[in-house]
């Protein structure tokens, strides 16, 4: 585009901002003549996909702002509408990020605009209350303003239909089309009142619901260091669990109340360094039996535990190990039907499935994918997200997945055992199954491009002394899997193994997930096979980014 029409784009999208803050910022833009950064937020638009949209906060059609808000809002709308959905009603939650609010409240208004009902949770909850609230409350579709544990400045806008799940293809590619159909916010109605702002009802029924996913009479004895990640967990999680009769957890203060800034961590996202270190702190102080972490949502739940052998005296479980831990005990608990997960997740899974007897399916990742699959008892996502009730929820959830596995720290401690003696009998029982991840963060999205097309042009052939059997490439489908932009391979030799390589569809992440599986005979093996795992891996880790080039 010519410097003239960006600077007639630009003026134009200022005529129409409805918020003085995004105004202001883009007039300063134009009168300090920043073309560089106007070409960058005038470049195109935010692409609304199968996760919503989600962006940095800011002026302009590349940034997340209440002019995109209110362009994806009429599109949803317009949407429902040719669906037969005219008069329906669109529940809109939100969480506590900058902007969050103002998102919700357009929303709301765009949808009665429009001829929908339109009903507000009350404040900022956690996105799986919204979740639930959609199938509680017979809505035909949901809105939930989040950014999850994106950096502070991003928000985003997550859609679900009225089955509760959120949006899959075709519904994003319609919905895309139809908010590129507006052509102008004036023409998009905007009443001042007309929708419904819920009371506590909804919250009250989702707490009660939690009581679901714990066995009547259960041990509830394990004490808990928890922190909200300064998100919008705190409330309603110390409210579940005093209401299923647990020890009130220990909080993090200095991250226990909603703050959109997320002062005391670089990424409010428990997987990051250094972000559970404040966690570890209260937990070498009041010794308890396990540590509890929400992201800023509350939909995914991190847990730690004590571990002597490392530095600060607390582990992190990867999320492959709280998912296998929650799928041993709901087996013990007696859980029939099915035991889902999605591809980049350990396949420990579908082992202790087949040893149970009960179905097993993988998906795509999301759970967007898995929440779909047909008689779903319980799904998990190696990123920390687990789905524990999906009658009540069809999405992860930070909530009910922390009481259930607190639940099981409570029986172990009954039993004088702990969850790291239940992941060793499991280790012993079908393998040690290890994963690791390269993540690799980029600022240039080229550089992901690349790799993927190295890796494509190029196929290994061994990785870690390990022969490649089989390369899929996922863009292709498979026969049980729709096409995605992302590479499988299978590793056979002394061992077995899988990795697996995907762009990231929230952040500007090049992901590789990884996984090794060493036999082990017996518990006194078990230490060895740590140790040979993790070499592979390290190696795993190298061979592959020499063959993406990064």
């Amino acid at each position: 585009m010519t410097q003239d029409d960006l600077l007639t784009r630009a003026q134009a999208w200022l005529a129409e901002d409805p918020d003085q803050e995004t105004r202001e910022e883009l007039a300063a833009l134009l009168d300090g003549g920043a073309t560089d950064e106007l070409a960058a937020r005038f470049a195109g638009t935010l692409q609304f996909g199968t996760a919503g949209l989600r962006g940095e906060l800011g002026a302009g059609p590349m940034r997340m702002n209440r002019s995109v808000v209110i362009r994806a809002a009429a599109g949803l709308a317009a949407y429902l509408k040719a669906k037969g959905q005219e008069g329906g009603l669109v529940v809109v939650g939100y969480d506590a990020r900058y902007k969050s609010a103002d998102f919700a409240r357009d929303t709301a208004a765009v949808m009665t605009g429009a001829g929908l009902r339109a009903a507000l949770l009350p404040r900022p909850l956690p996105t799986p209350v919204l979740a639930y609230a959609i199938r509680h409350l017979g809505a035909v579709a949901g809105v939930e303003v989040t950014a999850s544990h994106n950096p502070p400045r991003d928000n985003g806008y997550k859609v679900y239909l009225g089955d509760g799940s959120q949006i899959v293809p075709p519904a994003d590619a319609e919905i895309a089309a139809e908010i590129a159909a507006v052509r102008s916010l004036h023409g998009v109605p905007r009443p001042e009142s007309g929708w419904e702002t819920l009371g506590d009802e909804v919250l009250n029924a989702y707490l009660e619901r939690t009581d679901a996913v714990l066995t009547p009479g259960s041990p509830r004895t394990a004490r808990t260091v928890y922190t909200a990640m300064h998100g919008v967990g705190k409330d309603v999680l110390t409210a579940a669990f005093a209401r299923a009769g647990f020890p009130p957890p220990a909080l993090v203060a200095a991250q226990a109340e909603p703050d959109p800034a997320f002062p005391t961590v670089a990424f409010p996202n428990p997987e990051e360094p250094g972000a559970m270190d404040l966690a570890f702190e209260a937990a070498r102080a009041v010794d308890p039996d396990l540590v509890i972490a929400n992201d800023p949502d509350a939909d995914r739940c991190a847990v730690a535990v004590p571990d002597a052998t490392v530095v600060g005296g607390w582990r992190m479980l990867r999320g492959d190990e709280v998912g296998a831990l929650l799928a041993a005990h709901l087996v013990q608990k007696g859980a029939t039907g099915v035991f889902a997960e999605s591809i980049v997740s350990s396949s420990l899974l579908g082992r202790i499935a087949e040893a149970a007897g009960v179905g097993y399916e993988e998906t795509l990742t999301g759970f967007k994918w898995i929440a779909r699959v047909e008689g779903l008892r319980y799904g998990y996502e190696e990123a920390l997200g687990y789905c524990v009730d999906p009658e009540g929820v069809r999405d992860k959830d930070g909530i009910t997945a922390a009481l259930l596995v607190t639940e099981l720290a409570s029986v172990l401690k009954e039993q004088g055992r702990t969850l790291t003696d239940l992941l060793d009998d499991l280790a012993v029982a079908h393998g040690l199954h290890a994963t690791d991840q390269l993540s690799v963060r980029v600022e240039d999205l080229g550089i992901i491009a690349n790799a993927m097309a190295a890796l494509r042009e190029r196929p290994p052939v061994s990785l870690a002394g390990l022969t490649v059997v089989s390369a899929e490439d996922l863009t292709k489908g498979t026969e049980s899997l729709p096409p995605t932009d992302g590479l499988r391979y299978h590793l056979e030799g002394e061992y077995k193994a899988r990795v697996i390589v995907r762009p990231s569809g929230t952040e500007p992440k090049l992901k590789c997930y990884l996984e090794v599986v060493v036999p082990v005979a017996a518990a006194d093996d078990l230490a060895p096979a740590r140790a040979t795992a993790h070499e592979v891996l390290v190696a795993i880790k190298r061979d592959l980014s020499a063959a993406a080039g990064l």
